[in-house]
């Protein structure tokens, strides 16, 4: 097998070791491709004689062991995937230093194994990296200030780690940075400025972090971001009017922070949006009828704010709506009758609003998740539409009067006995 240049076996049952002798006695091998099997063992350190390999693909397997430095003596390696194995390091992470060494390598991933060490400043010397994947690998330390030097990177990803600090201002220096992901750490401070200069960048997630401030409002300079996730920090103050501009922003998330004010009417303006979650906040005021003009939406969650008045009569022209949850606000008047319109909506909560009267029941029939409150003027009529999901909420009765609350107990008791 002297001559061969290409071993493609992927997507196998493929058991077993790789053989100890693999780089002597395939001396011409430029790719080997063994991902998604059932292989274990270690990467023999003979694979570092075949210095011909371009592109080494071990993921999804079981190999174990520590990631061999030797790797570094590819000097022709443009991609090596490790991700999803068992593999180990030492608490400097050695390997990622050696790897440095090659210096055409544009995609690394290392995703998914516990190599449980600290994320060097070495990272700053890939030369040429472009994809760098390094999730759910227990990674310790701070974000390196050498980052900076990356700069034909599109896409970091070290997410779900257990890194701390602060992102470092070096990070404008990534120029051409398409995607960033950093949710799942412990990253500390305020969102930085810096980001804002980062113009092709499409995708920023720093979710699940420790971040405080406000949201920067030159984030509705990056027109090119699609995706923006903010959630579970503990951003403050109110949502930047400024947001507005982002024109083809896709995926909005600001969920469980501690943001306040009225909801900016220029979100009105994100037409291209399918998800906007601004729940578990501080949001009041009532909910803008311009919100309707958001057509593309298929997820919209308010919930678990304190809006107040009545639900915008608009929202039946979002048409795409798959999900409604306005759950736990101050929301007060009739679910509006336009809602009807709403043919593709499979989850609709309401509660905490103050009326339902002449809610047409023929809606509730096309909607397999309803939760609306507690309100006896439905209670026969949902009992017969398959138990939809009651849960207790104060409401008004078809006369006005408020009907006292029922406890989850008494409706599972009553749709036990309905079958």
């Amino acid at each position: 097998m002297s001559a061969l240049q290409n071993l493609a076996l992927e997507q196998n049952r493929l058991s077993g070791t790789l053989p100890s002798d693999l780089g002597h006695g395939m001396p011409s091998i430029e790719k080997i491709n063994c991902a998604y099997n059932q292989m274990s063992g270690f990467i023999p350190a003979s694979i570092s004689n075949s210095s011909r390999l371009r592109g080494l693909d071990l993921g999804d397997n079981r190999f174990t062991g520590p990631i061999p430095e030797s790797l570094g003596n590819l000097e022709y390696l443009e991609m090596l995937n490790l991700q999803w194995n068992d593999f180990s390091s030492d608490s400097a992470m050695s390997f990622l230093t050696s790897l440095t060494n090659c210096r055409k390598l544009r995609v690394l991933s290392f995703a998914e194994n516990p190599l449980d060490g600290v994320f060097p400043a070495s990272v700053g010397n890939f030369s040429a990296m472009q994809i760098f994947e390094g999730q759910g690998c227990k990674l310790k330390g701070v974000i390196p200030e050498e980052i900076g030097n990356l700069t034909g990177m599109t896409r970091m990803s070290p997410q779900n780690n257990e890194l701390a600090g602060h992102i470092p201002k070096t990070v404008q220096d990534m120029l051409i940075l398409q995607e960033l992901y950093l949710y799942g750490n412990k990253i500390e401070g305020t969102i930085p400025n810096v980001i804002c200069n980062l113009k092709s960048l499409g995708a920023l997630d720093l979710s699940g972090n420790h971040f405080s401030g406000s949201v920067p409002p030159c984030l509705g300079n990056v027109t090119s971001l699609r995706n923006l996730y903010l959630a579970y920090n503990r951003l403050n103050s109110r949502l930047p009017t400024s947001l507005g501009s982002l024109k083809d922003l896709m995926e909005f998330n600001v969920s469980s922070n501690l943001l306040s004010g009225h909801i900016p009417l220029e979100i009105e303006n994100l037409k291209a949006a399918t998800l906007i979650d601004l729940s578990n906040n501080n949001f009041s005021g009532k909910i803008s009828n311009t919100l309707g003009g958001l057509d593309k939406l298929i997820k919209l969650s308010l919930a678990h704010n304190i809006l107040n008045g009545p639900i915008p009569d608009s929202f039946g022209k979002m048409l795409a709506l798959e999900v409604l949850d306005l759950s736990f606000n101050n929301l007060s008047g009739e679910i509006p009758k336009s809602l009807e319109a709403l043919i593709n909506l499979k989850y609709l909560t309401s509660h905490s609003i103050n009326s339902v009267e002449r809610f047409p029941l023929e809606v509730l029939l096309q909607i397999p998740h309803v939760n609306l409150s507690c309100s006896m003027m439905l209670f026969v009529a949902i009992l017969s539409f398959m138990c939809h999901h009651v849960s207790s909420n104060l409401l008004r009765g078809q006369r006005g009067k408020k009907q006292s609350r029922l406890c989850m107990s008494f409706w599972e008791w009553a749709c036990y006995f309905l079958h």
